[in-house]
C-alpha cells in the first residue's frame, strides 16, 4: 500500500512490542483504523502510521477500529505470507479481554453461532444458521464487578465482529460498543475490548512467540 507523501503521522508514539528483520508487532490504540478507509477523513490508520516509520511493513490481519491490542505485521513478503497462513490455518492463537454489561453466568462456556453480514444494517453482523459462516468463541469469567463482568475471550475463528455479536447473543453486550450496546451500556469512553495476547511462530525460526499488551481498562 502506497502512503501519500502529504501524510504527516500524528505525534502519538507507536507502541512497538517487537521488531526484527521479519516481524513487527504493535499495540494498536482504540479508535484507530487498522488500514486506511475511503476518503481523506479515513486516511489515518495504524498501517499508515507504521509505513511512515517502517515503509516495509505489510498487513497480516486486522482489528476493529474500536478494539485495541496486539497486531502483527510482516516486514518482508515472505513473512507476510507465512504469518497470513498461520491465521488462515488457525494456528495463530489470540486472547482478548472485555468488560460486559451485566453479570455473565456460568463462569466458562462456548458460543457456537454462525455469522453473516446484516446487509440492511451493515457493518453490523448477525447470527444466521442457514447461510452464516462458522464462528466459535470460548469465554472465561475473570472477575465480577458491579453490574459488569470482566472476561477472557478466546476465538477459534476470526469472523467480523465475532466477539461483539457472540457476547450480545448471551445477553451481555461489550460495554461501550457503538454498534451493539444499548442504553447505559453505551455510556463509556471506549469499547471495552482489547486483544491482550497473540501467539505465533516466527517466520524464520519457527519458534513459538507470545506477545502481550495489558488492557488500559
Amino acid at each position: 500500500m502506497t502512503v501519500s507523501s502529504a501524510y504527516t503521522p500524528p505525534m502519538d508514539p507507536l507502541d512497538i512490542l517487537h521488531h526484527d528483520a521479519q516481524l513487527l508487532v504493535v499495540n494498536k490504540p482504540h479508535g484507530l483504523l487498522s488500514v486506511p478507509g475511503r476518503g481523506e477523513h479515513l486516511a489515518d490508520s495504524l498501517l499508515t502510521r507504521l509505513k511512515a516509520v517502517f515503509p516495509e511493513a505489510l498487513l497480516v490481519h486486522r482489528l476493529d477500529r474500536d478494539t485495541s491490542g496486539v497486531m502483527a505485521f510482516g516486514v518482508t513478503p515472505y513473512a507476510q505470507r507465512h504469518l497470513s497462513m498461520q491465521f488462515e490455518k488457525r494456528t495463530a492463537k489470540k486472547a482478548y479481554v472485555a468488560r460486559l454489561d451485566g453479570l455473565l453466568e456460568p463462569r466458562t462456556g462456548t458460543v457456537d453461532l454462525p455469522l453473516i453480514v446484516d446487509w440492511p444494517n451493515r457493518p453490523r453482523q448477525m447470527v444466521c444458521h442457514e447461510t452464516g459462516k462458522e464462528a466459535v468463541t470460548y469465554w472465561r469469567v475473570m472477575k465480577y464487578e458491579t453490574a459488569a463482568t470482566r472476561v477472557r475471550l478466546t476465538p477459534k475463528t476470526g469472523r467480523t465482529h465475532q466477539l461483539r455479536v457472540h457476547m450480545l447473543s448471551l445477553g451481555h453486550a461489550i460495554l461501550g460498543d457503538p454498534l451493539y450496546a444499548e442504553g447505559a451500556a453505551m455510556n463509556h469512553p471506549r469499547m471495552m475490548l482489547h486483544a491482550e495476547e497473540l501467539r505465533i511462530k516466527h517466520p524464520d525460526s519457527g519458534v513459538s512467540m507470545k506477545f502481550r499488551a495489558k488492557a488500559s481498562f
